[in-house]
């Protein structure tokens, strides 16, 4: 649209890319990763999101209108869920650019990327916990399996 990206228009825009996305994930058969990708994708605005996702819910149909509600408070209470589970709020990975770099003396981004990347995925998909030990011996792997050395222990 050309407009300035200050706070407010970044914000309206994240508000736009996500809007649908809690409605779809009101399903029975939603998978937690689905869940943490959405709350880590909203950050500090995902209250926002559900409250413009309630205002989304307008027709002149009340049965549907109760059912998208009903809807929106599964997702609510598996948020809240997930959250406290999974210690997701304001979510950054136990393992940062820094670590990496220091550890294998590497300034190589594409390969720092990389690895951030695949501890950050393998957090959302649940396959570690968001700790900094599970974090870090995934680092040294993914790490080794690139060729790198480690230089400095933990």
């Amino acid at each position: 649209m050309k407009l300035p990206l200050n706070e407010k228009m970044k914000f309206v825009e994240k508000m736009v890319a996500l809007h649908l996305r809690p409605i779809v994930l009101a399903q029975d058969v939603v998978t937690d990763s689905a869940i943490r990708r959405l709350i880590v994708d909203a950050g500090e605005d995902v209250q926002a999101l559900l409250t413009l996702c309630k205002a989304d819910i307008t027709s002149k149909n009340e049965v549907k209108v109760k059912k998208f509600l009903a809807n929106l408070e599964v997702v609510k209470e598996k948020i809240i869920a997930v959250t406290e589970r999974d210690n997701l709020r304001n979510f950054q990975p136990p393992v940062d650019g820094f670590d990496i770099m220091n550890t294998f003396l590497i300034e190589d981004k594409t390969k720092i990327g990389a690895i951030k990347t695949t501890v950050r995925e393998a957090i959302l998909e649940g396959e570690i916990k968001n700790d900094r030990e599970e974090a870090w011996a995934l680092m040294v792997k993914i790490a080794e399996q690139m060729g790198l050395s480690k230089i400095k222990p933990e």
